[in-house]
C-alpha cells in the first residue's frame, strides 16, 4: 500500500514553467523532470521525456521485468528517450540545445528503484531523518568530490546550477540506478531544484516530520520554496509506503 500526492508551481520569476511530471499509479511509478534550454525549449523537452517514458512503460510494462533486470530496462527506456529528444534538438533549431533532467521512481513490495539524470533529487525520510538519495549531476558537485571546493563555497557558486548530464544533451546517456529496501512509514521525496535551492534540507526534514498529510506537504513545500524567493519553478512528488 502507498499513498502520494504531487504538485508544480512556476515559481515567482520565470515566466513558464518548464517542469513536467508523471504519476503512473497503477504501475506505482512517478518521474520529474525539469527542462533547459532557449525560449520554450526547457518546456518542450522536459513535456518530451515525460511523454515518451509514459508511451514506453505502456508498451513494456514494468510489471513483466524480473527485479534484477530493471536497470538494464529503465536504461533502455532512457536510451530511447534520450535518442527522441537529441535528435530534435540537433535537428529542429528552434529547440537547439534543449535538454531535461530526469528523476523517477518505481515502488515494488519492499523495494524502491530510483534513476536519476541530472540535479533533481530523491530524498529517503525515514524516521524522522531525511537522507539524500540521488547524487548531483553538476559542475560543483564534481569540484566537491575533488575537494577543489568547500560546501561553503558551493553554495555561492556562480555555476553551481551547471548539470553536466541530462536527457538530450549528449548522444549517449549515463544514469545512476539506486535499490532501497522500503518499509511501512517510510517516505520518498522526488523534487526538481527549484525547492532544495530555496529551502535547506533541515527545513524539509521539519516539514515532513510535522505534515501527515501529503497533499498538506507538498503544498507547504512548494508554497516556503516560493515564499523563500521562488527563483525557478518547483515540483514535488511524495510517495508513503
Amino acid at each position: 500500500m502507498r499513498r502520494s500526492a504531487c504538485g508544480t508551481d512556476k515559481g515567482k520569476l520565470r515566466k513558464i514553467n518548464e517542469d513536467s511530471m508523471l504519476c503512473i499509479e497503477a504501475l506505482n511509478f512517478y518521474m520529474l523532470a525539469d527542462g533547459v534550454g532557449g525560449h520554450n525549449s526547457g518546456e518542450v523537452a522536459s513535456k518530451l521525456a515525460v511523454d515518451l517514458t509514459e508511451a514506453y512503460l505502456l508498451s513494456e510494462s514494468p510489471d513483466s521485468i524480473k527485479d534484477p533486470d530493471i536497470p538494464e530496462y529503465f536504461h533502455r527506456c532512457l536510451e530511447y528517450v534520450n535518442e527522441e529528444i537529441y535528435g530534435r534538438a540537433t535537428k529542429i533549431k528552434e529547440n537547439a540545445g534543449m535538454a531535461t533532467t530526469a528523476v523517477m521512481l518505481l515502488l515494488r513490495p519492499g523495494k524502491a528503484y530510483i534513476v536519476n539524470v541530472g540535479d533533481s533529487r530523491a530524498y529517503l525520510y525515514r524516521k524522522k531523518q531525511l537522507i539524500r538519495i540521488t547524487e548531483d549531476h553538476t559542475y560543483v558537485n564534481e569540484l566537491l568530490k575533488q575537494g577543489s571546493i568547500s560546501m561553503a563555497e558551493a553554495e555561492a557558486h556562480p555555476k553551481k546550477n551547471m548539470i553536466t548530464r541530462a536527457l538530450g544533451s549528449e548522444a549517449n546517456i549515463m544514469p545512476d540506478f539506486y535499490r532501497l529496501d522500503v518499509t511501512a512509514g517510510d517516505r520518498i521525496l522526488l523534487c526538481t531544484d527549484g525547492l532544495y535551492n530555496e529551502i535547506g534540507e533541515e527545513d524539509i526534514r521539519a516539514l515532513m516530520e510535522s505534515k501527515t498529510d501529503l497533499g498538506e506537504l507538498v503544498g507547504t513545500l512548494i508554497k516556503s520554496a516560493c515564499d523563500n524567493g521562488g527563483k525557478d519553478n518547483i515540483t514535488v512528488n511524495c510517495v508513503e509506503i
